[in-house]
């Protein structure tokens, strides 16, 4: 009997029902919700049975998770990335990991990005709420700043990165430049950013966009260091993956006023809380991960990832899986 598991997603099934009454005709299906850092070898027996995953950014699943969970054919990524997977395991244990096809989510989370700085640099949370405490005329507190011409560092110019490019460069006329090892001159020039190196990037934007990938080299690359280099009163973005800055050193660039401001929609460790330090700043915006939060993205990942259980199930094989077979594909 097919059953299926899907872990840590607060979407999945709740907009889109047929997403989930498909899923029943295949097989059982149950939610779970599990904190992030449960260990591998725990949360495969809580999965026990389980022979289909369709999973969140959290929790991780393990070399010990596949040690675990001889009987898993497929986990399905409810997103673009897959750092949350060992993928070395995965392949090791026979299980095929699937994600969405990154231009699914680009222009939603490449759109948050933008929304959330555009907020944090014309005050507008800030502002609103006073118009709720009936304090209309503090307006004049609210002096923003304009992005319109501003020079943007990007870090990261795939397919968010590249997305954020283009709205920035063509619909504010901003300079954007980039700093993505991984990508060529010509690549960044076709989306009208200029190709520059890390360092050049930090001294010179006044506002960095941070669409990165999570790896070993990337991880808290936004670090005092990295910070002191950077203009003063630069603002931040983040629309990737928390852990790609310092959490400890984004407090102390907003308290010396190196950082004018943080917009961010991930933290390192979620789901984020009202006693998160960030939160004592009126100078940070903070959402709860919901760059690909738009109805026609949700409704697109949703049916991927439907169509991979299909997929496997009738021994085909998925679109954008990780490997390249499996036992169980004709």
């Amino acid at each position: 009997m097919n059953k299926i598991a899907i872990v840590n997603s607060s979407s999945f099934g709740k907009i889109f029902v047929e997403h989930l009454e498909k899923l029943r005709e295949i097989g059982e299906v149950e939610f779970f919700n599990f904190d992030q850092h449960i260990p591998g070898k725990e949360l495969a027996e809580a999965l026990k049975g389980y022979n289909y995953i369709i999973a969140s950014v959290t929790p991780f699943f393990d070399k010990e998770f596949f040690e675990n969970k001889d009987e898993l054919r497929l986990l399905s990524r409810h997103g673009i990335g897959y750092n949350n997977v060992d993928l070395e395991a995965a392949k090791e244990h026979n299980t095929l990991v699937t994600i969405i096809p990154a231009l699914v989510e680009r222009e939603a989370v490449a759109e948050q990005n933008v929304t959330n700085l555009l907020n944090l640099m014309r005050r507008v949370s800030q502002s609103t709420k006073r118009v709720l405490s009936d304090r209309w005329e503090e307006r004049s507190q609210f002096v923003g700043n304009t992005l319109y011409g501003k020079t943007v560092g990007i870090i990261g110019i795939g397919n968010t990165g590249s997305c954020i490019a283009e709205t920035l460069r063509y619909g504010f006329r901003c300079r954007v430049i980039s700093y993505d090892p991984n990508k060529s001159e010509l690549e960044m020039q076709q989306y009208g950013v200029e190709k520059v190196d890390l360092e050049y990037l930090l001294e010179n934007s006044d506002v960095i966009c941070l669409a990165a990938n999570l790896t070993d080299e990337s991880y808290h690359m936004i670090n005092g260091e990295t910070i002191k280099k950077m203009k003063e009163g630069v603002y931040i973005s983040n629309s990737a993956r928390g852990a790609l800055v310092d959490e400890t050193a984004i407090i102390e660039g907003l308290e010396s006023g190196q950082i004018a401001g943080y917009a961010t929609d991930v933290l390192e460790v979620e789901p984020g809380r009202a006693s998160h330090l960030f939160l004592q700043f009126d100078n940070v915006i903070m959402t709860p991960h919901t760059g690909a939060y738009t109805a026609e993205c949700l409704e697109e990942m949703g049916r991927k990832c439907v169509q991979d259980i299909e997929d496997v199930v009738q021994g085909k094989m998925p679109v954008r899986a990780i490997q390249s077979h499996s036992l169980y594909i004709k």
